[in-house]
């Protein structure tokens, strides 16, 4: 693979997390879940390490993520210094700085199931990618957690 293919899959990759992190803030679960290959998996975790979940599965991934708030909830992310290595032209892997902010809707219950009214999140993105009939896939993508600040 010469440079120039190196740098256009660097490319791609971010395009693609770009989009995961658009689709996310705009509440479009089912379009979220079609960048992950069909059997991709995203794994969120807490700041101490442990797994808060983990999900297998375009609908898997899109009932799960999109369960985890109210339609009139804001969400945002941002995505900040990346690192991508491009292994194959059909193989790839990188880590995201990342940032997302929830705030709940003003009549939002708190409870068990959401028991915040606002969240402020730091840590990475960890993704593995694959590229399927001239497409680039999340096939893992795991979040894990700097820190984690609640407004309740």
């Amino acid at each position: 693979m010469d440079a120039v293919e190196r740098l256009s899959i660097i490319e791609d990759l971010r395009r693609l997390m770009a989009r995961y992190v658009y689709y996310a803030d705009h509440h479009r679960w089912h379009d979220l879940a079609g960048l992950f290959t069909p059997t991709g998996t995203f794994t969120p975790h807490k700041p101490d390490g442990s797994v808060w979940l983990h999900v297998e599965g375009r609908e898997q991934i899109a009932q799960t993520v999109g369960a985890s708030g109210g339609a009139d909830d804001v969400l945002i992310h941002h995505l900040f210094s990346d690192e991508i290595e491009a292994v194959s032209t059909t193989s790839a892997h990188g880590v995201w700085a990342m940032e997302d902010i929830i705030v709940r809707a003003e009549d939002a219950a708190v409870n068990e199931d959401f028991p915040f009214k606002a969240m402020h999140g730091f840590g990475h993105y960890h993704a593995q990618f694959v590229n399927a009939h001239g497409r680039w896939h999340i096939a893992d993508l795991k979040q894990t957690r700097l820190r984690l600040d609640f407004t309740y």
